[in-house]
């Protein structure tokens, strides 16, 4: 009755009728209603096909989900399961069987931290995430992936169109945490810091839109405090931002320009800390949040341009992983490139040595 329930509930999100899979696999719709109902068992021929026309893995259908996500949509019932639920189950799934295959990979997690219940707690909790983090009190956190791989939270990013921004789960040991690329790189980096913040306090899952929306109430809110301060560190901004400024020939705008790729920031972000910092005012905070960063200013003013967690981005721990376990021949050619979510060709794959003529002839024998 589970499986059934399962594929009933992967052909809903969808959006195809019973009649519709039905005539695709070429099965009566008959029988797949007592499929979908538990009156019929499915075989395995026939789970494989429905598999392959609805774009899951066979395992998604007799394997239970994590319990995280489970807790989740039985506590939202008749809510529909967005894409990032869908995609933070199997990217789940996906880290747990390379994980308990390559131990190495996430080493563990941090004693969680308390939940901070004001902004100037926000403020201190991003400073223990940086120290954690490894980086001086200044430094850029640039390479949110590998920084946050390096505590065993592993970021992935897929373009899942104008839903969620991101999601956390945790998993056993470390957790996975997926981020919406379709947005620009400023938004995926503060969703990343943001993640964090539900990953270092122990949030089981984690379901978040639009990060730092300036309605968010509540632990939100402060997380959203804790990923600004992550991203933009207090001192550091308002000593640079004084220097910016001090530049001749250039004005406030070109500031915002430096201090944006400076820290990897859009906009928006940093107009909001400066104004918590107390660098500018509102009104200047309002000027800034409606700067371009033109082409013009990046070869002018010689600026990095990073394009982090641009979708499909996954942890290089992660992706060495997998081609471990191919290059002992764990997995398959077609298992490692799903695994790898298509951010791999086959031919990109490394080459794997002959087989001994002895192990040939012990096969065919």
């Amino acid at each position: 009755m589970e499986i059934g329930a399962r594929v009933a509930e992967a052909r809903s999100e969808c959006g195809v009728t019973q009649a519709q899979l039905a005539a695709s696999i070429a099965m009566d719709r008959t029988a797949l209603a007592k499929v979908e109902s538990g009156t019929r068992r499915v075989a395995a021929v026939e789970l494989v096909a429905i598999a392959r026309e609805l774009g899951r893995r066979v395992e998604w259908f007799v394997d239970e989900a994590p319990p995280a996500l489970v807790s989740y949509r039985g506590a939202h019932p008749g809510v529909a399961v967005q894409a990032i639920d869908t995609n933070l189950d199997s990217l789940v799934r996906d880290a747990e069987f390379v994980t308990s295959r390559c131990p190495g990979l996430v080493a563990g997690q941090p004693e969680p931290l308390p939940y901070p219940a004001t902004a100037e707690e926000a403020e201190k909790l991003a400073v223990s995430a940086r120290r954690l983090l490894g980086l001086e009190p200044g430094q850029p956190a640039h390479d949110l992936s590998g920084l946050l791989a390096g505590i065993g939270l592993l970021v992935f990013a897929m373009d899942l169109d104008e839903g969620a921004d991101a999601g956390t789960v945790l998993l056993r040991r470390g957790g996975v945490c997926l981020i919406n690329g379709h947005w620009r790189v400023g938004r995926r980096r503060l969703a990343a810091a943001h993640e964090l913040g539900h990953y270092l306090v122990a949030d089981e899952f984690s379901l978040d839109w639009r990060v730092a929306a300036a309605e968010a109430t509540g632990i939100e809110s402060r997380l959203d405090r804790f990923a600004r301060a992550l991203l933009l560190p207090a001192e550091d901004l308002r000593e640079r931002w004084t220097e910016w400024l001090a530049i001749t020939d250039e004005t406030w705008r070109d500031a915002a320009v430096r201090a944006a790729s400076h820290y990897g920031a859009d906009m928006a972000t940093l107009a909001r800390r400066l104004s918590e910092v107390g660098a500018v005012d509102r009104r200047r905070a309002d000027d800034i949040r409606r700067v371009q960063t033109k082409q013009a200013d990046i070869v002018e003013k010689n600026l990095v341009v990073r394009d982090e967690l641009a979708p499909v981005a996954l942890p290089r721990p992660y992706e060495q992983a997998v081609l471990k376990l191919y290059r002992g021949e764990v997995i398959t050619a077609d298992r490692a490139l799903g695994l790898l979510r298509g951010s791999f060709d086959e031919d990109e794959l490394p080459s794997l040595p002959p087989a001994p003529e002895t192990e040939i002839w012990e096969v065919t024998s």
